[in-house]
């Protein structure tokens, strides 16, 4: 990272020398236009048939100060032994010098060098920006000694275990988990919303992000280059090394592009004798529109897309965005919050709740699953033992198995116990018979059933509206699956209005679930936490990891990572794409048209070589403003503000369909 930023640094550092060589030249040449006005008499300013001493030493020193880096960077990429456009201006310069016409050559260069300048400094500009995101993360950080002492130390020292204090103000200097009090975090950097969130004991935070209200004490988890900061940094400057498709097929059709212009200049000087005009053909031939079209946009779109948290490892992944014609969602995590609740304990008959719930959370203890977290709060808050389990297994979609004391217990689903073995008659009665909506896991021990504990998760608030903006963007395939049982499936795809819903799957129907929809000719986004279901993201032609902040698994499985868990983030990635495209195409149309009609109007004797320069540096102007429009795109986007549901306020009508994967 440090290289990158002092490449920034040198390279930011050569394109100023380059602007003072390009404006002290373009002076001189100024100048040269000057003393011919002043010491020809009545000659006209740009008359050049009255050669004046002057006037053409002036010219030459400008001019050659303006072409020396073009015919330098010219050889270079010939001695390389690959050919770049710049080789047909260097010639055209050449060609004016050989023809003693300097102020022609000056102006040429002028203007050449100013659309590559033009061109290095939104390159450089949108790195700076990215690097802008590394200076968030402050250098010092206050770090605690071992006597509770404060030491101040440079923030890439910091390693995992050190407490670090954090100021009201301070932003904060690497990933962590607060250990000591609580405060308001604007997070706006990593996760696009701009509204802070508050944290407190036992709650993690993001380096560079900003400490806005209390005063923390936080344990460091991940410092420098490993922060969830340093990994965005990582994944953006990744995504603009790649290329999109067209940009690849713009790339192999250049080879032959210099050969031609030569070979088209040829013949206007063969049948014209006119050096003025085969220059300018040379001149305005030279591509930079089209060189600049494609990766403006796409740094443009980039940056559209990081402001809200959103970020593409791979710009060819922008490419695929566009043409999604399906999404495969995950329930939990994805279309509800995935902080699931116990909200009901079924004990079986002679077996009391407490008894049901301690066994249950001694087992569930040892796992991360979210269904464990809430089993093993609600037994915390209930005061209930949790006792040491040994043996534990858990075994993905179905549940998990452990020894407490001599016995053994199971947690899981009901056909998951079933076929262990476990006897669940008792529950047989009506009275124990599981309610709709409800996900249920069956707690056996010794093989008998002690009961079955319900969960409930409720579903995100902005989920809807994202899914009908999708609708409106022709997506209108949007499936859900989920390990859970088919009632609590249709209930949370009806409220969604999710197209085809598929419950009670294993990891590997939702890789068969995917497989199918890219065999019907669908291009498929699959979107999930990136943890438990990596293998169907990879499996999609786009995989979306949401709530990506802080988690290396997301960010390695997925190919593109929301930092939020904001859905509204998914149409507006698709729209983003398609408007960028589009920006694309009219960049491309743009500067072909230029191209020709301005050849037109050279060969006609309507457009001098100067004019041509003019042209020829208006046109890259224009296509990278067109370019910088997309940066605003989304700025409509409000912020996410959770709302609670009314309590009488009826579920979203929706249609599902029964989608079964063979």
């Amino acid at each position: 990272m440090s290289q990158d930023r002092l490449s920034l640094q040198v390279e930011t550092g050569r394109a100023t020398s380059k602007l003072v060589g390009t404006l002290l030249g373009g002076v001189l040449v100024l100048s040269s236009f000057i003393a011919r006005w002043v010491y020809s008499g009545d000659t006209s300013l740009y008359d050049q048939s009255a050669a004046n001493f002057y006037s053409d030493l002036l010219a030459i020193v400008g001019a050659l100060l303006l072409a020396v880096p073009l015919w330098k960077h010219a050889i270079e990429c010939m001695m390389h032994g690959h050919m770049h456009m710049d080789e047909l201006v260097a010639l055209a310069i050449l060609a004016a010098f050989a023809a003693g016409e300097y102020q022609t050559a000056g102006v040429v260069a002028f203007f050449l060098l100013l659309s590559n300048l033009i061109e290095t400094r939104t390159a450089l500009g949108a790195r700076a920006a990215i690097e802008g995101l590394v200076r968030l993360t402050p250098t010092k950080a206050r770090r605690l000694r071992d006597d509770s002492a404060e030491e101040e130390v440079d923030a890439h020292n910091l390693r995992p275990g050190d407490i670090v204090v954090v100021r009201p103000g301070d932003n904060i200097p690497a990933d962590g988990v607060i250990v000591r009090g609580h405060s308001t975090i604007n997070e706006a950097n990593i996760t696009g919303e701009s509204l802070p969130v508050e944290k407190s004991e036992g709650m993690e935070v993001f380096g560079g992000t900003s400490n806005v209200t209390g005063a923390l004490q936080v344990r460091v988890t991940k410092a420098g280059a490993d922060t969830t900061l340093g990994r965005v940094q990582e994944l953006i400057l990744d995504a603009e090394r790649t290329k999109i498709p067209l940009m690849r097929l713009i790339d192999q059709y250049a080879a032959w592009y210099t050969p031609v212009t030569l070979m088209v200049a040829g013949v206007v000087w063969f049948f014209t004798r006119d050096m003025d005009r085969t220059i300018a053909v040379l001149v305005l031939a030279c591509p930079c529109a089209l060189i600049l079209a494609t990766p403006t946009a796409i740094v443009a779109a980039l940056s559209a897309a990081a402001r809200l948290g959103i970020y593409i490892k791979d710009a060819g992944n922008i490419e695929w965005a566009r043409k999604l014609t399906a999404f495969v969602f995950d329930k939990t995590g994805t279309l509800t919050t995935g902080e699931l609740a116990v909200t009901k304990l079924t004990p079986a008959p002679g077996v009391e709740a407490a008894d049901l719930l301690s066994a249950a959370a001694s087992v569930e203890n040892l796992s991360t699953h979210p269904v464990a977290r809430a089993i093993t709060a609600v037994a915390r808050k209930a005061r209930v033992r949790i006792e040491e389990a040994t043996g534990f297994e858990e075994v993905s979609g179905k549940g998990v198995k452990g020894k407490v004391g001599d016995n053994e217990i199971w947690v899981g689903r009901r056909t998951w116990v079933a076929d262990l073995g476990a006897d669940l008659s008792s529950l047989d009665d009506e009275k124990y018979a599981e309610p709709e909506g409800l996900s249920t896991l069956y707690v056996v021990r010794d093989g008998k059933v002690l009961g079955w504990i319900g969960l409930e998760d409720r579903t995100r608030p902005e989920a809807r509206q994202a899914m009908d903006e999708l609708r409106e963007l022709g997506i209108h395939d949007l499936v859900m699956v989920t390990g859970d049982r088919w009632s609590v499936a249709r209930r949370v795809a009806k409220e969604m209005g999710c197209s085809d819903v598929q419950a009670e799957v294993l990891p590997a129907d939702k890789l068969a679930l995917v497989k199918a929809l890219k065999d019907k000719g669908h291009t498929v986004a699959v979107v999930g936490d990136g943890v438990n279901d990596a293998p169907a993201l990879k499996a999609g032609h786009l995989g979306i990891a949401m709530g990506a902040a802080g988690s290396d698994v997301a960010m390695d499985s997925a190919s593109v990572a929301l930092m939020s868990s904001d859905l509204r983030r998914l149409p507006f990635m698709v729209a983003l794409s398609r408007s960028t495209t589009r920006v694309i195409w009219q960049n491309l149309v743009f500067g072909v048209a230029v191209i020709l009609i301005g050849e037109v109007l050279i060969v006609s004797n309507m457009l001098s070589a100067i004019q041509a320069a003019v042209l020829h540096t208006v046109s890259s102007a224009i296509v990278v403003f067109n370019s910088a429009r997309i940066v605003r795109f989304g700025e409509h986007i409000a912020p996410h503000r959770p709302q609670a549901r009314a309590a009488d306020e009826a579920p979203a009508d929706g249609r599902v369909a029964l989608q079964h994967v063979a």
